[in-house]
Order: structure tokens, then sequence, then C-alpha cells
């Protein structure tokens, strides 16, 4: 069997990918090892420029219609991020469990043509300057290019040979699916003592997730969790444990600080937890992972189309990395600032983090780092979503996964790679947006046509 991308691992972010990939006419595969799917889920949270990426898709308005918002994250104690001022049409963060963002992704993919393929487990991988051979065991499978997608046990990874440096920065998590009788009043409950932490989420159904975390027992993840150390670990970190009364599943892991060095080898590339992992704080995993697939699916459709600029597949390495990077070293700083042990240094933390937040340019700094908003690429900036004439809006147009360029002008040809979309006013200006929400060239409009060579051809 041939494929023209094969995708391993259908989480989010292989969803996303294919989804893109198939819409964009090109043929895409998507190995999963389960047989099945589960709503057994880790990520909760859906960050304001993941909202932006699910908007240009047409999955924004059905995801929010279902999640709960919260426009001030709660860090740690008095530590707060107004959300609300973020320059964004999704001012807050969604809380909604990680099976529904799958679900509508799933549904999407399906409906554009992917073909999803489960329970085959990758076996290894070889690679020559034609194609890339998938040995599943009992059949193999050829792809011109692959993308791993499979975590943070990545077996495309490892048949890759390439290293996963870091470490383990929170031992023994426990997670918990409960009910309670004393639901919290914020939609998203968390907070942390030094040696202990524990966060409450909905999953919406009269369900919540339970994360947890004991500095004091410390134990491998597969000592099983009881339902009273959840309830005695929450009832030290919020003085309560909100009526906990049953549950209907228990677990137990731990989380680690690790980067891939390198997000392609060849025609096989690394996405997701399958190239970065990093600490819950600041619910970046999954948002992280969908911004590599939307970075990634565009650059691959276009190369499979023949019309690609030289180099085009290498920016993904060039411009995810570091942002790979910033998430492993922000969320890091913030679960080492949660887990301070010494009343003087959470005292310190506090009332330094307060008067740092209560300056304007720091805030939008950090607003910005975790809500994704404020994270662009060199020469290539996050594109605001302005309204064009006609009542459109810019992530509305780019719903045909095409570059949009803003202007007045005529510009004739690419109609196959180029949305023509008209401004509110004439500025004597155009914008070149690519198909994932940056911007690629801007300039006078008199210099467009000379421009749009060098991003379409």
């Amino acid at each position: 069997m041939h494929t023209t991308v094969a995708i391993i691992g259908a989480g989010p972010t292989g969803l996303l990918l294919a989804g893109d990939l198939a819409q964009s006419g090109v043929e895409v595969t998507l190995y999963e090892r389960r047989s099945g799917t589960s709503n057994l889920t880790r990520a909760f949270g859906v960050h304001a420029r993941t909202l932006e990426l699910l908007d240009a898709r047409g999955l924004a308005d059905e995801i929010t219609a279902s999640g709960a918002r919260v426009e001030r994250l709660r860090l740690f104690d008095r530590i707060r991020l107004d959300l609300t001022r973020l320059p964004s049409r999704f001012p807050y963060l969604l809380i909604t469990p990680q099976y529904r963002i799958e679900q509508a992704l799933e549904e999407r993919a399906v409906k554009a043509g992917a073909k999803i393929v489960r329970g085959a487990r990758l076996a290894g991988l070889t690679q020559d300057a034609d194609r890339v051979t998938l040995d599943f065991g009992d059949e193999t499978a050829t792809a011109d290019y692959v993308v791993g997608t499979d975590g943070v046990h990545s077996s495309v990874r490892a048949a890759l040979g390439l290293p996963f440096p870091g470490h383990a920065v929170l031992t023994s998590i426990m997670l918990a699916d409960v009910r309670l009788n004393d639901p919290p009043e914020d939609v998203l409950a968390v907070n942390t003592v030094g040696d202990a932490f524990a966060m409450v989420a909905p999953f919406g159904d009269g369900w919540y997730r339970v994360f947890a975390w004991d500095r004091r027992r410390q134990v491998t993840d597969d000592t099983p969790v009881t339902l009273d150390e959840i309830r005695e670990v929450t009832r030290r970190v919020h003085g309560t444990d909100f009526g906990l009364a049953e549950a209907r599943w228990l677990s137990r892991f731990h989380s680690d600080e690790r980067q891939a060095p390198a997000y392609r080898v060849g025609r096989v590339f690394l996405a997701g937890d399958a190239a970065h992992v990093h600490s819950p704080a600041g619910g970046q995993g999954m948002n992280t992972g969908l911004q590599d697939a939307a970075n990634l699916s565009w650059k691959l459709a276009a190369t499979v189309d023949g019309w690609a600029p030289a180099g085009l597949l290498d920016t993904y390495q060039q411009e995810r990395h570091p942002v790979g990077k910033l998430v492993l070293r922000s969320s890091g700083m913030l679960i080492r600032m949660a887990m301070l042990r010494s009343r003087a240094a959470r005292w310190a933390r506090n009332t330094v983090g307060s008067v740092l937040l209560g300056l304007p340019s720091v805030a939008r700094r950090a607003t910005g780092v975790i809500s994704g908003v404020g994270i662009g690429y060199p020469g290539a900036p996050r594109a605001e979503d302005v309204t064009l004439r006609g009542g459109e809006r810019l992530y509305e147009a780019l719903r045909e996964g095409r570059h949009v360029l803003v202007t007045t002008g005529s510009f004739p040809g690419y109609a196959d790679r180029l949305r023509i979309a008209a401004p509110v006013t004439d500025t004597g200006e155009s914008l070149l947006i690519r198909p994932d929400g940056y911007v690629a060239w801007h300039g006078p409009t008199a210099d467009a046509a000379k421009a749009l060579p060098r991003f379409l051809s």
C-alpha cells in the first residue's frame, strides 16, 4: 500500500495535520496503534492561538460552544494572568477535554478524505531519496513523506535513532475522573501549597478531572492510586475535597521535559509530543502540538503540489524548534515557581510576581507566550483577525487552506494557492497571509506583483 503522506498517531496533532492535507487534495493515511477511541485525556485547556487556528478550519464556534471559559488564569496563590486583554477573538482559556477536540478534528479529516487505519503498530521504518517504507509487523506500506505524531514514546523517533534529551520534572502525578457533590465555583480550580498541588477541571457532563501531586509520596507510575489519596491532597491544597464522591478512573504518571534536536530527518518529520514534551504548567502541551501541525501541513501540501519555494520544508524546523524550546523554558519556570517549598520563597514569588504582572509590557509578554498569541516567527508575525470588505473575517477567508492576499489590487494567477480579499479601507498597502495565519509579506500594493513569486512558486 502506498500513500502520499503517512501520519503515525491519531491524537489531536495528527488529526489536524491529516485534515489539512486531505482538504488540500493530498492523499493521506493516518495510522493509529489503538483499535478504538477513548475519553481518557490529560489535556483540558485550549488557548487563544489554538482557537484561532481552529477558527481558520471552521471548528472554533462548535468547540467553544461546549466548553467553559477562563478569563483570568490562576498560576499560583494570588498570581493570575488577565486574558481578557488578548488581541484575539478568543480572549480566554477554553476548558474542554482533549477528546472533544479529537472528535471534531477526526470528523473534519474523514470528511475531507483522510484514511484512518486503527490497530496499526509501527515496528520500524527505512527511507531512501524517493520514499519511506513503514514496517507494521504483518505488513508494510510506503509513503512519500511520514510524520510522527505518536507521542512521548514515539516509534517514529526511535526508528530514526534520534535522541530525546531531558529529564523528569515531576513524578507521581495522580489523575482521577470523579463526581463532586460540591463542585468549585471557579471553572478551573488550581492551587499549590509548596509540597502539593491540585487542579480540578470539568468534563462538562457531571464528571471532573483531578490532577494532584504530593511531594511527600513519590512512588512509581505503576503504584495504584486510591480515592482517599486524591481526597487528602485536594483538601490540603484547597481546604476542601469538593465533596468527592466516586471515581470512574484513577492513574499515575510522570512528566518530562525533553526535546528532539531535529524535527526533520529526510522525508520524515516529528510533531507534537513526539518532538517535545514539558510540564503541564500553563496547559501548553496539546496547543503546541496543534500549532506544529498547522505550520507543517501547508508546507507539505505545497511541496506535494510542486509549487513550494526552495527550502520551504526546512523552515518547519527553523520556525517550530525555537517555539518548542520557548515552551519548555516557560512551562518549566512556572512549575518550579509553583513548587517552591519555603514560605519565604513563596512570599517573594508572590510579591515580585504581582509587581511584575502589574507592568503592562510584562503582562502582555506573559499572556502572549502562554496563549500563543504573542508568538511569531522571524519575519512572519501572527496575523490579527481583521474584518474584510463585505463583513468576512480574515480567519474565515483562511478556511480554504490557501494564502490570502489582502489587497485592493488585481493579481491574476496563482488561483490554486491564493485567495484575494479586499480590505475595508484602501491604505495603499497589501498583506500576504500564510495558510497558518502568519504574515508572509506586507508592503505597497504596487510591489505585490514582484513579491508574490517568492512565496507562491
